[in-house]
């Protein structure tokens, strides 16, 4: 009789694995299978070196040593990408819970019990106290995976696991992309706020000159007046950007997770290198290995895993209650030849009528659909970001070349302005002028070189840059 239950017990559980599940096939990915073409993507195509960014660690990437610096200090700290890791983890332990249910929980129980008969109960009628020894070890209400409903929640557990995981890489991601531009823009403002100093002092040197002329007669009023809005504009700019210095530092150091170094936080734009370039490729597929778009795909898994749950509640289910163990009247007589109990008592439960699961079938199915849809909107909203940052790559190098021209240009402008000013060929108007083009100037080179920083960082972290 034992090995019968034996040989039940191994069919019931090979009879298991039967999945009603869909077949998950790859959804087609509604977006162009190549990049943009056109006159703002002519230079976009970084050179032939260029390595894919998915391939190139930020260690690699990023080759300032204070910007890897602060990186680091952020990956350490951040109370976001902490939380991300906690929500890995505990996913972890609910997929072992689920998995758990495919296997019978043995449980080793002992008990002892006394009970008192009176003589009018007793068949002897003497009164009589009966104990009763037992010792059991079995499994209680384990349900046989028949037709795959505990595996698909399995399956739905792992994928929930994975997805959380892919989730956890793509905010590290964004974290080192956010680092790294909070970083570029604080060393903008610091240049901004340098280049504010500096023209202050500039313009207080000649409001000087011009007020001792003024004095002797040699300069009007209005000339005075003019020389005192421009110090004025530069001090409103002083106080303006030593503001959004300070702002930077607070929006860095949330990142952080604590203070940035103060040796780090003085850092001009001009004196951080630049990262190592990378490449968008040919093909818009190097999307598909995006963290972000492969958490969606496994959220997408994991619906089609519940479908399969859904479908398997409508069928039977089986349970089996099994226990072999020992019992005695006497303590001393439990393992004692003749003593050996056993309980095998399995259990089909059929639903006939309860609405709840079709809605419940229902309800999966329409989940699935759902998340399909936010998987390809994700690519959808993941080739827009590529396409912007390929735009902006390929016209800011021009931007940027045209505003140095500039600069230039305006420089010895406001040079010659200057000097037909003191000689009294030109009145003090043009070189008010030329003191304003140059310095709005000089701050759009500075906003220029910024875009095309954190645009490098943007381009890298869109492509899927960021990992280890």
């Amino acid at each position: 009789m034992r090995k019968q239950i034996a040989l039940s017990f191994v069919a019931l559980i090979f009879m298991g694995g039967c999945s009603l599940a869909p077949n998950y096939t790859q959804p087609s990915a509604p977006i162009p299978p190549e990049w943009p073409q056109g006159a703002a993507y002519k230079d976009s195509q970084t050179e032939a070196e260029a390595q894919t960014a998915g391939k190139l660690s930020w260690h690699a990437f990023f080759t300032d040593p204070k910007l890897q610096q602060i990186i680091e200090t952020a990956l350490n700290n951040n109370r976001d990408l902490r939380l991300a890791v906690l929500n890995v983890e505990k996913a972890a332990a609910f997929y072992g819970i689920q998995r758990a249910e495919l296997f019978p929980t043995l449980n080793a129980a002992g008990s002892m019990s006394n009970q008192w008969y009176p003589a009018d109960l007793s068949s002897s009628k003497v009164a009589t106290l009966q104990e009763e020894y037992k010792i059991n070890l079995g499994a209680a209400a384990w349900e046989i995976d028949f037709f795959g409903r505990i595996r698909s929640l399995k399956d739905s557990a792992l994928e929930t696991y994975l997805a959380s995981d892919e989730a956890m890489r793509s905010a590290q991601i964004l974290l080192i992309a956010a680092t790294a531009s909070a970083y570029l823009n604080l060393a903008a403002d610091h240049e901004n706020l340098n280049l504010a100093k500096t023209t202050l002092q500039t313009q207080q040197a000649v409001y000087r000159i011009i007020n001792r002329r003024y004095q002797v007669g040699l300069a009007t009023e209005v000339d005075v007046k003019r020389a005192q809005t421009q110090v004025d504009t530069a001090r409103g700019d002083i106080a303006r950007f030593t503001q959004q210095v300070a702002l930077d530092e607070n929006v860095l150091n949330l990142l952080l997770g604590s203070p940035a170094p103060a040796d780090v936080l003085s850092a001009n734009l001009s004196d951080i290198l630049r990262p190592q370039a990378v490449s968008a490729g040919i093909s818009s597929e190097i999307l598909l290995n995006r963290p972000d778009i492969l958490a969606a795909e496994h959220r997408l898994k994991g619906a089609n895993a519940n479908i399969g749950a859904a479908r398997a509640s409508l069928f039977p289910r089986i349970a089996l209650t099994a226990s072999a163990g020992t019992a005695s009247s006497d303590l001393g007589g439990l393992f004692q030849s003749g003593s050996g109990i056993w309980n095998f008592a399995p259990v089909i439960v059929t639903p006939i009528f309860d609405a709840r699961l079709w809605s419940a079938y229902d309800a999966a199915r329409i989940e699935s659909e759902i998340v399909l849809t936010s998987y390809q909107k994700a690519i959808q909203v993941a080739f827009r970001e590529v396409a912007d940052a390929l735009a902006v790559s390929g016209t800011v190098g021009e931007q940027l070349s045209a505003q140095e021209s500039l600069v230039n240009a305006v420089e010895i402008i406001y040079s010659r302005s200057e000097m037909r000013y003191q000689k009294g060929i030109d009145s003090y108007l043009s070189v008010l002028d030329a003191q304003r083009t140059l310095y709005s100037a000089r701050q759009g080179l500075i906003s220029l070189r910024l875009a095309g920083f954190v645009n490098q960082v943007r381009l890298y972290a869109v492509l899927g840059g960021g990992g280890e």
